[in-house]
Parts: structure tokens; C-alpha cells; sequence
């Protein structure tokens, strides 16, 4: 319910009358001048992520939010010394207003009328199904969203294979399929496709020039997986119950006009309202205030109309949200550097990531494009990556047209990169983090952060170099 309370202080805010600010003068983080060392807190966080689950669980448990907030204040602190209140007030509220109130919003909605369908009877993992279930996900994920699609089916997928010791594999390639790569048909999939139809890139463009890698990627994880999963199927010391014969049945079925609204949402974000409020140079259109309170009255009326026995069948709680807004806060804030360094281009401090996309002629590198997007995308945030990528093949004479139609390559390049490779670690992309969080709620022992990195260097990393060979 601490979720809930600070969503309505949140909508609270975004009440508040118009306050006066000079737009035109706002504070610029000039990335070509930063020191890579404003990169410790962001690495911080990763590496807290990645290691107290190791060495210190029980601590890390109990205390995750108090360590994500260190990393924050360690941030925040060092960059109001350096860089003055006048920056450090521009970019908390640019962060927080302008992106992590509508991200965590959005999961928040999804996460909850999700949590209110539940699956019943007789549903059995075996690998056929288990299978099946991975393929659905991955093409509702372009039309629902990546985050819609995984929390829609994942207590469905831990349930079926509940009766299964060795299942770990089975949330791996959940995250893989449903949780990143299913998401490349369209704007609605994965938020670097949205930025991308914002920026004029159109709705259908992304289906025709994505349709072929998305569907070899998938089957070549789907088989990969059917393959896997039958091998640990055989390994099982038992079987499954075969007595009994309970009728499939869907309670919560509310919930899925919820869904819709969720998109109606999302889609209403793109359209220019005008500005609702500017505090401190930082303008909030009401597109915003509309899509965050839409999210927030659907995460209401989902809770009142769903039964609690709904939602106690699915082992819903609230900590795996409640994980990913205390350590996303941190995430978003501390990233400012890392991708104020990528904006500077070529001559900035990431300069040598930027070099690699155009060769000593002019001439764009797709392959390049595609792999230095998907690898910072599997750290940073995927969309402003993505975004920075994008204006630096448009660079000061292209359009985006140009780039749809004469550098579609490029483009799809980018696209590519920013949507699969969210999927290489935990953080790549919002739902991963959820997925691993409800996982674990249901006495699945996830891997480690570096341990899931494993897993998409031994099946991604090779699934990614042939596509490298197939489309660049």
C-alpha cells in the first residue's frame, strides 16, 4: 500500500497550478567535459545489485532500498558540490518528472491488473506447453508491451511448472523471449520503439523492417529451449499429477479492458496537449499528467474490482514492484553522466563508442550500430540509448525519412540492438528485474546478476552474432 500512497501524492503533485520558469535558459550538462568518474555511483548501484545477493543476501534483503538510496545521496551530493543546486534541481526533476514517475506508473499498472488475472485448472509444464507459452508471449509482447506480456503470463508459466525441480531456465528464456525480443513489432512493444514513433519514425515502419530478425531470433531461442527444457523434463525424479482433470478457466476477466486502457494510455502520451506546469525550466505537458493518471485510476479500479482470492491465487504482493521503484530511483539519476558522455559524440569522453558506427569514408557501420546500442543498452536505459544512436546517424543532415527509407539498415540496426540486447542482463529492460523479483517470490532461485549473464553470453551472444552474419 506504500506504492499506492505515493502514487496518489505523486498525482498530487502533478495537480499543482502552472509555476512560472524561463525554459530557454534551462542548465545544460556539457558530457564532452565529465570525467569518467562521475560514473562510480552508476556502477555503484550495478555492482550492489549484482554482488550482495552473493555475499551478503540476508543483508541485502532487508536493506536493498537503504543501499540504493547511498548510491543516490553518494550522487546527488557530489554533483550539487561540483555542479551547483541550479543543475543538480534541474536534472533531479527533469529525471524524476519527465521519466521515472511515467516508467514507474506504467509498471505499476501493468504489474497490478496483471497480478489480477489469474489461470485456473489444470495447466501442466511440459515442454510442448512450456514452449507454447514462451511463444504466445513473445507476439502479444509488440502489442501489449514487453512489461504487459510478461506479468500477464508468468505466475501461469511458475504455476504449470511448479511440480518441476529444474525450472531456472524456464524464467531465463521467459525474460529472453516475452520479457525483450517479443517486443519489436511495434511502437507499443518496447519503449525505444515509442521514442522512435515520437521522434517520426512511423507506426508500421518497425513491423516491416524488424518482423524477419525478430522471428529468427525467437526460433532460434524457442528451439533452443524446446531442446533444453526436454532435456531437463527427463531429468525430473517425478511426474506431474495425472488425476487431475480441472477445466482451464480465467478469473479477473475485467482486468484485460484494464489492459487496453493501459494502451490507450500510453498512446495518448504522444500527442501534444501542451505544457501543464514548467518548475525550474523543467516543463510537464499534459500528455504527461494525462497518461499518469489514467495509469494511476486503472491501478485503482483494478484493485476494487478484482477479488482478493484473485490475487492470493496468483501470490501476488507488492515487493517485486516495490523492488524495482527503489532501485530504479537510483538507476535513472545516476545514469545522467553516462549518457550526457554519450551525447557529446565523437569528441566526448565515450567518443571511442561513437567512432565505431562510422568508418574513415563517412559510411554508417550497421554492425557497429547494432552492437555498441545493444551493449550499453543492456546497462543504460535502452531508450535514451537508443535515442543517442538515432541522432547520431541523422547527425546534422538527414531526416528521419532519410533514415526510414535510405538508411533502413542503419535504422533497423539500432532499433535491433536497443530491444534484444535489453535482454543480456537484469537491468537491460524494465520487466527483466520483475520477472527475476516474482520468480524469486515463488522459491525459484534465480541466478545472480553476473550468474543470468552467463546465460545470455552462452544463448544470446551466439543467437546475436547470427544475426550480425544474416542482416549487416
Amino acid at each position: 500500500m506504500r506504492i499506492l500512497t505515493l502514487a496518489g501524492m505523486l498525482l498530487a503533485f502533478f495537480a499543482f497550478p502552472t509555476l512560472a520558469a524561463d525554459v530557454h535558459h534551462a542548465p545544460h550538462l556539457d558530457g564532452a567535459g565529465l570525467s569518467l568518474l562521475w560514473v562510480i555511483p552508476f556502477v555503484g548501484i550495478l555492482l550492489s545489485i549484482a554482488l550482495f545477493p552473493l555475499v551478503a543476501p540476508h543483508f541485502w534483503h532487508h536493506h536493498y532500498g537503504k543501499v540504493s538510496l547511498f548510491w543516490g545521496s553518494v550522487f546527488t551530493l557530489s554533483f550539487l558540490m561540483f555542479q551547483g543546486w541550479n543543475m543538480t534541481l534541474f536534472y533531479l526533476l527533469e529525471v524524476y518528472l519527465l521519466e521515472f514517475i511515467p516508467f514507474i506508473m506504467l509498471l505499476l499498472a501493468l504489474f497490478t491488473i496483471a497480478g489480477g488475472i489469474r489461470l485456473k485448472g489444470r495447466l501442466v509444464g511440459t515442454p510442448v506447453l512450456n514452449t507454447g507459452i514462451l511463444l504466445i508471449g513473445t507476439v502479444l509482447a509488440s502489442f501489449m508491451g514487453t512489461t504487459g506480456a510478461a506479468m500477464l503470463l508468468i505466475r501461469p508459466l511458475i504455476r504449470a511448472n511448479a511440480w518441476r525441480t529444474r525450472k531456472v531456465h524456464i524464467i531465463v528464456f521467459f525474460i529472453f523471449l516475452v520479457a525483450n525480443i517479443g517486443g519489436s513489432l511495434t511502437p507499443l512493444g518496447d519503449p525505444p520503439l515509442f521514442l522512435g514513433f515520437l521522434k517520426g519514425v512511423s507506426f508500421f515502419w518497425t513491423m516491416e523492417h524488424m518482423f524477419l530478425p525478430m522471428v529468427t531470433a525467437s526460433a532460434v531461442l524457442l528451439a533452443v529451449f524446446f531442446l533444453l527444457d526436454t532435456w531437463m523434463a527427463g531429468k525430473e525424479p517425478g511426474k506431474p499429477d495425472s488425476d487431475d482433470t480441472t477445466a482451464l478457466a480465467v478469473e479477473g476477466t475485467p482486468n484485460f479492458l484494464l489492459l487496453l486502457g493501459v494502451i490507450g494510455a500510453v498512446l495518448a502520451s504522444s500527442v501534444d496537449m501542451g505544457i501543464a506546469f514548467t518548475v525550474h525550466h523543467v516543463s510537464v505537458g499534459w500528455a504527461s499528467v494525462v497518461q499518469v493518471s489514467a495509469l494511476l485510476a486503472l491501478t485503482f479500479i483494478s484493485m476494487k474490482i478484482t477479488r482478493a482470492e484473485t490475487r492470493d491465487g496468483n501470490g501476488f504482493t507488492w515487493e517485486p514492484i516495490r523492488e524495482v521503484a527503489k532501485l530504479f530511483a537510483t538507476i535513472f539519476i545516476t545514469m545522467v553522466p553516462a549518457i550526457a558522455m554519450l551525447k557529446a559524440g565523437a569528441e566526448g569522453p565515450l567518443g571511442a563508442v561513437i567512432r565505431t558506427v562510422v568508418d574513415d569514408q563517412g559510411n554508417f557501420v550497421n554492425a557497429a550500430f547494432f552492437w555498441a546500442t545493444g551493449i550499453l543498452s543492456s546497462f543504460l536505459d535502452n531508450a535514451p540509448t537508443y535515442v543517442v544512436f538515432l541522432n547520431t546517424a541523422l547527425g546534422e543532415s538527414l531526416t528521419v525519412q532519410q533514415l526510414m527509407t535510405d538508411f533502413a539498415d542503419t535504422l533497423t540496426a539500432i532499433s535491433m540492438g536497443a530491444v534484444f540486447m535489453g535482454a543480456n542482463t537484469y537491468i537491460g529492460n524494465a520487466p527483466n528485474f520483475m520477472v527475476k523479483s516474482i520468480a524469486e517470490e515463488n522459491k525459484i532461485p534465480m541466478p545472480s546478476f553476473f550468474g543470468y549473464m552467463a546465460w545470455s553470453v552462452a544463448i544470446l551472444i551466439p543467437t546475436f552474432i547470427l544475426l550480425t552474419l544474416l542482416f549487416f
